[in-house]
This record gives structure tokens, sequence and C-alpha cells, in this order.
């Protein structure tokens, strides 16, 4: 032990205590601040602690019990200043007038740069109580208005990353508020259950308290967010088609507590860059996930501020899924698969593979494949799921360049009746019919158009009118992704049309699809690469269309409908399920189909078809399957079967 008077220094807290002998009635105490303190910070009294003094009892008299108490109020004090601190420093001057308080010299006392450890017991009993009598209480409100400080302070970019690892810290704060200043103004509140806490000579470990402090400690020690927002690949574990691609904005782990937490601080400030705005949209995409509807509908309501139909493709972007998320927590309703299944929404979606050079490379690629499949013969039968009237055209118009006299196209369109895209297919494949036959009048060309109404399980030559001496292709653009697989039909009517392709035994398969996975995986991951997929879409239209042109306000309404059925709609209801090419690979091999290679010399015709005016777009031929998409993001792979 120590002898009495000899001055006592705790390197934690910069402060020199001189304590005097326990038998004088009234203990002197000196306590001097650091030189860079320029005020100091004075603890509340308490009535326990005034009583003791009275008594004639000095510190070493306290009993174990007041010594965790005041240990619990210093370590309180600390954690206020340091939020203090960073909300005086990062938005308003020191005010000592306002808060009591003055925050000059914390920065150098080490309150600003994190929490400081808590007081030991030896501390405590080496502070008298004579200056604990000497300070008047700071109301509770003062506090509680310097952590509403903290949040507005978060306003600046470098505080809106940081926001989120303080936002839980804030709500650990008003919890030990409460348990301390609210019991002190109980009088005597608590004092039986700290001394029964305190019996081991320690740290009130078994309470609540302690709880509280560990929680908080650890949320302290965590390292704040970096200024450069972590990235998530877009390409899952399951996609080996080999692409790159470009990386969407990861989310944090976050569980139901965290994002309403996370909700809360979020929603002082709107997203300051585009990085911010996807975090909150993935953010959102993970309360849903977790069922936390309202931490959900918090970020919404920030990101609907940034959010812009009309500005750039950013902003796009974050109006289009912010309101694919709202329809996810919005009460069922029929009218979204029945406008996604319109006819307006099937012409919209082939208007945009006439102005996006991602989907109509994609088309142009598959034509090609099918003209080398059949070479001069001058009767072919296409076999198509999802006739595409432009696609058909430049196809019809190929084959008169060949010169092969005599040519015979003969067209037919397979429609299931079962599903719900069946009526609007049904209602355009009269027209198509009609412009295709004047399409080949002109190019010399005889056509034969029908349509055939049959499930996948009834696909058969007899059923397509396939006949001898035909040079059969079957065109799967954009059809089979909507075809449902294992994961929402036991009967798995995808494998099924695939095997009944296989059995006509065709010269070729084309298959042109999104490279994006909406099928099998979770909402977050699946939110993700649909983040990225249709982001890279929507900034490849400011390169071909303006930002105010009709036919881009009707492609992105067909966009939008896609997004928000991929992200907001599960089972039965979810029609739009694209896999990755890796999977479609997986799939046709099961089905007994094997890749057709397409040629490089089929890959620069793509490429002279782009031409050298659209830098963004990339043309790109990878193991005999063909990638198009924009600024290193495959948006459509176009492959080839037999």
């Amino acid at each position: 032990m120590e002898p009495a008077g000899a001055p006592w220094c705790d390197p934690r807290r910069g402060y020199g205590y001189s304590v005097a002998p326990a038998a004088q009635q009234a203990p002197i105490v000196r306590r001097q601040p650091p030189q860079h303190q320029h005020q100091q910070h004075q603890l509340p009294p308490r009535q326990d602690v005034a009583a003791a003094m009275a008594s004639g009892g000095g510190v070493l008299k306290r009993s174990l019990a007041e010594v965790e108490r005041w240990q619990q109020a210093l370590y309180l004090r600390a954690v206020r200043q340091r939020v203090a601190a960073q909300a005086q420093i990062a938005h308003h001057p020191p005010d000592a007038g306002a808060s009591g308080f003055s925050f000059s010299g914390m920065a150098s006392s080490g309150f600003a740069a994190g929490l400081s450890p808590q007081p030991s017991s030896t501390l405590s009993s080496s502070i008298t109580t004579s200056s604990r009598a000497q300070t008047p209480p700071r109301p509770p409100v003062q506090v509680q208005q310097l952590l509403q400080r903290q949040v507005v302070a978060s306003a600046t970019p470098q505080a809106a990353q940081a926001r989120r690892a303080t936002a839980r810290e804030m709500v650990l704060l008003q919890e030990l508020e409460k348990q301390l200043l609210g019991e002190d103004d109980d009088g005597d509140g608590g004092v039986a259950d700290e001394a029964a806490g305190s019996a081991c000579g320690s740290t009130v470990t078994g309470s609540a308290w302690g709880d509280t402090i560990q929680e908080l400690n650890s949320t302290a020690a965590a390292p704040l967010p970096s200024r450069s927002l972590p990235m998530m690949s877009a390409t899952h574990n399951n996609n080996s088609s080999g692409y790159s691609t470009v990386p969407a904005t990861s989310r944090s782990p976050s569980n139901s507590s965290s994002s309403s937490t996370a909700s809360s601080a979020a929603s002082s400030s709107p997203p300051t860059s585009a990085a911010s705005s996807r975090q909150q949209l993935s953010e959102v995409a993970a309360a849903i996930a977790d069922g936390n509807h309202a931490a959900a509908a918090a970020h919404l309501a920030v990101l609907k501020i940034s959010a812009n139909p009309r500005g750039d493709a950013e902003q796009r972007l974050v109006a289009m899924m912010a309101a694919a998320l709202s329809s996810r927590i919005a009460p069922p309703s029929s009218q979204h698969l029945a406008d996604l299944c319109s006819a307006e929404q099937r012409a919209a979606w082939h208007l945009l593979h006439d102005v996006s050079p991602c989907f109509g490379l994609a088309l142009h690629g598959a034509n090609l494949a099918i003209l080398d499949a059949v070479g001069d013969h001058r009767a072919i039968h296409l076999v198509d799921f999802d006739v595409s009237v432009a696609q058909h055209i430049a196809l019809i118009h190929a084959l008169s360049a060949r010169g092969v006299a005599g040519t015979c196209l003969k067209v037919t369109a397979v429609v299931d009746p079962t599903s719900p895209f069946a009526p609007a297919l049904t209602q355009a494949l009269a027209a198509a019919g009609q412009r295709l036959a004047r399409h080949a009048q002109q190019a010399g060309v005889e056509l034969r158009f029908r349509a055939v109404s049959c499930v996948a399980g009834e696909i058969g030559a007899s059923r397509l009118g396939c006949e001898p001496g035909e040079a059969l292709a079957v065109n799967l653009a954009f059809a089979l992704s909507r075809v449902p697989d294992e994961s929402v039909s036991p009967a798995n009517p995808r494998d099924e049309l695939l095997r009944g392709v296989r059995a006509l035994g065709p010269r070729v398969v084309t298959l042109v699809e999104q490279e994006l996975n909406t099928n099998t995986a979770p909402l977050a991951a699946r939110f993700g690469d649909a983040c990225a997929h249709y982001g890279a879409v929507l900034e490849s239209l400011d390169a071909t269309l303006g930002r105010d042109s009709a036919q881009r306000a009707r492609a992105e309404a067909a966009l939008a409908r896609k997004a928000a059925n991929a992200v907001a709609r599960e089972g039965p209801d979810r029609v739009e399920r694209c896999e990755v090419f890796g999977k479609w690979r997986a799939r046709f091999g099961m089905a007994g189909l094997r890749p057709l290679a397409i040629s490089q010399g089929i890959a620069d015709r793509v490429k002279a078809r782009l031409g050298p005016a659209r830098p963004g777009f990339d043309v790109k031929l990878d193991s005999g399957r063909l990638g198009v998409g924009w600024m290193g993001r495959v948006v459509t792979v176009a492959s080839a079967w037999y």
C-alpha cells in the first residue's frame, strides 16, 4: 500500500490525485488537470457518497458498491466525451455554455480516438467524495442532445461511411444512460443490486451493465468502414462462364437488429454517392431477407430522395431497384404479374432488343450460328419458342443473301398454354406472321409460318410438323429462362423441354440469355447480381438514346418490371429465372446436348456490325460462346448446341 498522502496517477486519465490520511475528518483533494485540458469535467454528485462524507468516512471507508458506482460513472463520462468530441469536431465549435462542457483538447487526450479502458477499482478507491459533492448534476437531456448532434454530424461523406458503425454504439449509450442516470434519479435504486454484484471485488460482470459494456467495447473496437466501400462480384460460385464482370457494391453482414439501427442513422442524411446508394440498396435487401421490413422501409425512404427516374443512369437504377424492393414489402397484388405478361411489356422488351446493342448483337450472333449450321440447304425449318420479329427479319434477309434459289423458310412458333405469357404471345404471333411474310416476299424467300400450342412434354417431330430433308434449327432466345425448373415444379418443364428438343435431332440449338442468376440464388445475392446487371444496361442506354427519349422510357419500363419480378417475388410468382452460363451448360449437358463452338469468323462479323463508334460496348468470344456487354460487364451470352 502506498504511504498516506503520496500522490498517485493513473496514466489512462491524466489526472493526479493526492489522498490525505484516513484519520482526517475532512479529506483534502487536490485535482490537477493536464496542461492540454482547458476545463474540468466534473461528475454529478451521489447522495449516498455525500452521506458517507457527512458521517466522517473518507474514501478508504467507502463500500465496494460505492466504488463500483463511481467506476461506472467515470466510464460513462469517457464514452460521453468521445461522442461529444466527435460531434463538436465534425459540426460545431466548442460551446461550453450550451452543454456545460468544453471539448478542447479531446483529441489529444485520447477521447476522440476511441473508447478508453474501463477504470480500475484502484483508481476508484483513490478518489475522495468531496469533489463529487461540489459539481451540480448535468440533466440527462443534454446527453440526449449530444447524441442527436452525433447523428447530424454524419452528413459528410466520410462520416456517412462510418455512421453504421456508430449507430449501434449510440443505442448502447442511451441504454447506459438509462441504467446509470435513471437509477440516480431514484435516489437509492440499485444499491443493493450493485453491492450483490460487486461481492467479488471487481466490476459488475454479472449484471446487464457488464453485458452492455462488453458489447460496447466490441463495437468500439471494430474498425470503421474504409473510405472505399467493399465491392462484391456479381458472378456467383456456380458461374463458370469465365467472363469478367463489373463488381456490384456488397453489403456488410447484418441481421435484423443491425439493420434496424442502421436505418435510424441512414435517415439522417441522403446518400452522397453512387456507392452509398447501392450500399443502402443492399442494406434494404438484407433487411428484407431478415424479415425486418421496418428497417427496409426506413432505408427506402432515404433512397427516394436520391432516386430520379429521369436522371443519370445511377439515379435511374436507384429508382428502379428501390421500386422493386418496395413492391417486395407491399401487400401482395396480382397486377404485378399481369403487367409483366402484358402485350405492352412484350412490345417494350422487343424494343429494347432493337435499341440496345447488348441484346441485338447477341441475337445477331445466334442468327449467324444458324446460318453456319444450315449451310446451303434450301428447306430450312426454324422452331422458335418466343418469336422476335427483328431477329427473324434479319434471318430472312441473310438467307436471301446466300443466293440459293428456291430457299424456303418454315417457322414454327411454339406456345405453352400453361405459361402466363401465352395470351400476349398468341396475340402477337398473328401480326408477326404478317410482317415476316411481307419481308420474305421482298427478299425472294418462301415463308411458311404457323403457331403450335403444346406443353413441354408434348414436343415431338410430328407435333411440330418436322419433315425429312429439312435443316432443322431450334431458337431459344430469351425464352428458356421463363420456363419453370425443378425449384418451382416437380415436373421440371425446363429440363423436359430440352430433352424434347434434343429428341428432334436439330442441326443447331441457339441459346441467348442474360448473364445473371435470378433463379435459385437467395434474395441478397440475387439482388446484388440484378443491381449490377441492370445498372450496366442503363449505362449502355446513355450511349444509344437520349435521356428524354420516349423509346428509352418504354425500354426502361420493361427492364423495371423484369427487375421487380426477379427480386420481389418468390415461388411460382417469380417467372424471371435467368441463369449464368455455367448453369446452362450443365443443364444442356444433362439433356444430352453438346456445345457447338461459335467461330471466330462469327465473332468478327458481330464486332463489325457494332462498329468503332461505340467504345463502351464489348464483344468477346470465349471457348466457343459469345458474350456481349458494357464496360467489362457481360450482359448477354449467345451459344450454340447440337
